[in-house]
C-alpha cells in the first residue's frame, strides 16, 4: 500500500527492529537476523530501526540481514536523539541541519546501503525550527540520500509547520488498543495532509500478547520496567483487560496479539503497525493478524478499553512543539 498520498509503497504490517539490540533484555542476533529474513519471505518488506538503538548495533545488525536484499526492502531509520554508546544515556537532542547529514551519512554507512527508504526526526528538537530540520532533510531528498521525510511523535502544529516546507510522507507514534492519544489531535491533521501512520508498538510493548502475566516476565534490563503502565500497582489492572481481548480472540480462533492489530488495522488503509519482535515464531503469530477480520462490534467494544497509567513518565518528551522562528 501506498502510505499516506506521496509515501513509499510499504507492507500491510511492517516489522521493529529496536527490540533485537536494545530495551527488551538480552538479544539474539543469529535468531534476529533469521526474523528479518523470514520477514521478507513473508512479504513483510517495511523495516524499521534507527541510530540510537543500541547506539547504532541495531542499524549494523539490519544491515547485515539485508545484506544481498536490499531492493526487496523499505528501509527506515531515525535521528535527532544524540546517545552516549558507553550508558545507552540521551545526551542531548540535535536536529541542526549540520547533525541531520552527519547523521544520515552514519546511518548509511551502518546499514551497508546508499539511500533511505524513509528518514524520520526521532523526537522534536526545541532548539531547531522544524523549518530548518526540513530544509536540510529536503536537500537530502534532492540528493538522492533519501526518498521521503518522516516525523516521530511529532505535534499537529509541528507537523502543519514541516508539511509546509516538503511534504512529509509519514508520522510515526505510539499507537495501540492502550495508547490512543494520538487521535486527538495528530491523527485528524495526517489525514487532513495526505500523511501516513507509522504505529509502533502496536501491541502495548507486548501486553497485548496476554504472554505476560506479571513483572516477573520482564529482564531485568527491561526497560518497560519504567514505564508507568506496568508499575506493579497498574499491571495487573492492564492485564485484566486483556482477557477482554482473548475473548474476543477465541471466538476468531485467533491470538489476543492477533486480534489487537487487527482493531488497528481497522482504523484506515492509511495505517502502517509495525510490530517488532526478535523471533521468528512470534513474527509468523503477527502476520497472522491479516487475515482476522473483526466485527463493527468487535472493533466497538475493543476501542471502550481504558489502561491505568501513561505510556511514558514524562509525556513532555513525546511530542512537544520544536522551536518557532524568532
Amino acid at each position: 500500500m501506498i502510505l499516506g498520498t506521496n509515501g513509499p509503497d510499504v507492507s500491510r504490517l511492517g516489522l521493529g527492529c529496536m527490540g533485537m539490540s536494545f530495551g527488551y533484555g538480552p538479544g539474539d542476533d543469529t535468531e534476529s537476523i533469521a526474523t528479518v529474513q523470514r520477514a521478507l519471505d513473508l512479504g513483510i518488506t517495511f523495516l524499521d530501526t534507527a541510530d540510537i538503538y543500541a547506539a547504532g548495533e541495531n542499524e549494523q545488525l539490519v544491515g547485515k540481514a539485508i545484506a544481498g536484499r536490499r531492493d526487496e526492502v523499505v528501509l527506515a531509520s531515525k535521528f535527532g536523539i544524540v546517545m552516549d554508546p558507553a550508558t545507552y544515556k540521551v545526551i542531548r537532542l540535535d536536529s541542526s541541519p549540520a547533525y541531520v547529514r552527519s547523521a544520515l551519512d552514519a546511518s548509511l554507512g551502518r546499514l551497508g546501503v546508499d539511500h533511505l527508504d524513509l528518514y524520520y526526526q526521532h523526537r522534536a528538537d526545541p532548539s531547531v525550527p522544524i523549518e530548518e530540520t526540513v530544509g536540510a532533510l529536503a536537500e537530502l531528498v534532492q540528493a538522492g540520500k533519501i526518498k521521503h521525510i518522516g516525523l516521530s511523535e511529532a505535534s499537529a502544529d509541528t507537523i502543519r509547520r514541516a508539511h509546509a516546507v516538503h511534504p512529509i510522507a509519514a508520522v510515526q507514534s505510539e499507537w495501540s488498543l492502550f495508547s490512543r492519544d494520538i487521535e486527538a489531535e495528530v491523527l485528524p491533521v495526517c489525514r487532513e495532509l495526505g500523511i501516513g501512520i507509522v504505529a509502533y508498538s502496536p501491541l502495548g510493548r507486548g501486553m497485548l500478547t496476554g504472554k505476560i502475566a506479571g513483572q516477573q516476565d520482564l529482564a531485568d534490563n527491561d526497560f518497560r520496567k519504567t514505564l508507568p503502565r506496568f508499575d506493579a500497582e497498574n499491571l495487573d489492572a492492564n492485564l485484566a483487560l486483556v482477557e477482554h481481548i482473548r475473548a474476543i480472540a477465541a471466538h476468531h480462533d485467533a491470538t489476543p496479539g492477533q486480534v489487537a492489530l487487527a482493531w488497528l488495522l481497522a482504523q484506515g488503509n492509511d495505517i502502517a503497525p509495525i510490530p517488532g519482535t526478535k523471533r521468528r515464531t512470534y513474527l509468523e503469530e503477527n502476520a497472522g493478524a491479516l487475515a482476522v477480520d473483526l466485527t463493527p462490534k468487535d472493533v466497538a467494544s475493543l476501542a471502550k478499553l481504558t489502561p491505568v497509567g501513561t505510556r511514558y513518565p514524562d509525556m513532555d518528551w513525546v511530542a512537544g512543539n520544536t522551536a518557532t522562528r524568532s
